[in-house]
């Protein structure tokens, strides 16, 4: 009986995930990035948070950044998930002010704009990012 209750929970987390990517792609259909406004792609696993900015147009990415980046991974000790999320999305704007991209185009990735998401974007506009 423990058996099937772990496959069942395990096909309701893959599930979950399969939905979160539907709703990626399809978010993804209508967002595409260029060289002057890419698209800022935010990934969140359960213990970190990245975030990318991509040209779709060359299929290239122009900049990226995550809570185990070097340059900011000892600032971000004690802290709580969204307080990093927000760190991350400030230490991206810098990157990108560096790059000379002022704007970006959103991409939640299928997750709700909520928490860690919300945290990231604020910091990023906190940062001097135009979405």
């Amino acid at each position: 009986m423990r058996k099937s209750l772990t496959k069942d929970i395990l096909r309701e987390k893959t599930k979950k995930n399969l939905l979160r990517l539907k709703r990626h792609w399809r978010i993804k259909r209508k967002i595409t990035g260029t060289a002057e406004v890419p698209r800022l792609v935010v990934f969140r696993s359960l213990r970190h948070v990245y975030a990318q900015l991509v040209d779709d147009v060359k299929g290239k990415t122009l900049t990226g950044t995550g809570s185990l980046s070097p340059e900011i991974k000892d600032k971000l000790k004690g802290m709580k998930k969204a307080e990093k999320a927000f760190i991350v999305g400030e230490h991206l704007a810098e990157k990108a002010k560096k790059k000379k991209i002022e704007r970006a185009a959103f991409d939640r990735a299928g997750y709700r704009y909520h928490g860690r998401v919300k945290a990231l974007a604020d910091g990023a506009r906190k940062g001097g990012l135009k979405f």
